[in-house]
């Protein structure tokens, strides 16, 4: 079964094939080197200022019709509670899946992989799929007429973030500190960190204990399946000799196998697996990154409102993400840390008031 795909690629489809790898490599690198540059941009007023002139400028170019449309497409997307990403995020899910059973899950069982580790990304996926669905139901923590006085008691007020006495115009609520109103959903949410649009979902107090294992699960599986299918690469390229064969170039001389021509090779013999390698150790970084970035807010206690709107102070020595010279930092200082697992105690056991107990 394997021996069919090897023996279809001819060399001159290899040699072909370099232009179109090296554009799927640097459309992975821009794709990444966008990540950064997003997230410095956010932190940076005068590149800040740049992105909103030059957007300014397009305005005058494209056509009011068109702004209109793209504009009324972004609300429903990002400022309408909707299941587009949901729907967006099972699908992906779903291809990724189909093709690794489709065709790694069959290879490997012929190369006699451990079976446990071909069923551990179905393990995963089942637990991803059971904390996704309480994290996408779950209530995050709204904050309402019953339960107002108590959350307002959950948390001291620090008068420099969250200053006590002050009220949502919205909901006409007092606010307890850590939270915030969600512009998407609506409602003001209890110890608020964002409105995440893959749950189609606030992330608060009551439900980011779902939020991390939803993550982590996700990250796991991602990984799992980009070092299965390396590993089945490798061990393909093992027991087929191919790096001890030798290929005739554009000039009629025989060459041995190198790295470069090994990595055609297999993209031609298994296109569809080194694509969904390629999305899924992307993927893997991305999540490992947020993920890191996750705990460690839930380690010091902080949501990622908090440390967006926090002190900043620290990396100004870094040019890309200085204040300029005439503004002042913002300086928080957090109060609610109380030591690592006193913090993880706080997310997992998150305070939820009893008021239905009292009212009775």
């Amino acid at each position: 079964m394997l021996e069919a795909p090897l023996n279809s690629v001819r060399p001159r489809e290899i040699s072909s094939s370099m232009d179109f790898l090296f554009l799927f490599l640097f459309y992975l690198a821009f794709l990444l080197i966008g990540v950064v540059m997003i997230c410095i941009i956010t932190k940076n007023q005068r590149l800040k200022g740049l992105v909103l002139g030059g957007a300014q400028v397009c305005s005058r170019v494209i056509p009011q019709c068109l702004q209109r449309a793209a504009q009324r497409l972004l609300h429903q997307l990002f400022h309408t509670r909707n299941p587009t990403f949901i729907a967006l995020h099972l699908l992906l899910q779903g291809l990724v899946y189909a093709e690794y059973t489709v065709e790694i899950f069959g290879y490997c069982q012929e190369l006699e992989f451990y079976l446990p580790y071909l069923l551990l990304p179905y393990l995963l996926l089942g637990v991803n799929l059971v904390f996704f669905t309480l994290t996408s139901s779950a209530n995050p923590g709204t904050i309402n007429k019953m339960n107002e006085s108590l959350l307002l008691q959950v948390y001291e007020f620090d008068d420099v973030m969250f200053p006590e006495n002050s009220r949502c115009s919205t909901c006409d609520l007092r606010k307890p500190a850590r939270s915030k109103h969600c512009r998407v959903c609506d409602w003001c949410v209890h110890r608020f960190d964002h409105h995440c649009v893959w749950v189609n979902n606030c992330i608060g107090a009551w439900n980011t204990r779902y939020f991390l294992i939803y993550l982590l699960t996700l990250t796991a599986s991602a990984a799992t399946i980009a070092i299965l299918s390396t590993a089945f690469l490798v061990r393909l390229v093992a027991v087929s000799d191919l790096y001890q064969e030798t290929y005739i170039d554009d000039l009629g001389h025989f060459q041995s196998v190198d790295t470069v021509f090994l990595i055609q090779y297999l993209f031609l013999a298994f296109p569809r697996i080194i694509f969904l390698l390629g999305f899924v150790m992307v993927l893997s970084l991305l999540l490992a990154g947020y993920l890191c970035f996750a705990l460690y807010l839930a380690a010091t206690n902080q949501t990622t409102n908090e440390w967006c709107r926090g002190d900043w102070a620290w990396c100004q020595h870094c040019p890309l993400v200085a204040w300029s010279p005439s503004a002042e930092p913002h300086i928080y200082q957090n109060i609610y840390s109380h030591g690592f697992w006193s913090n993880l105690q706080e997310i997992f056991l998150p305070a939820i008031p009893c008021y239905e107990k009292k009212k009775k």
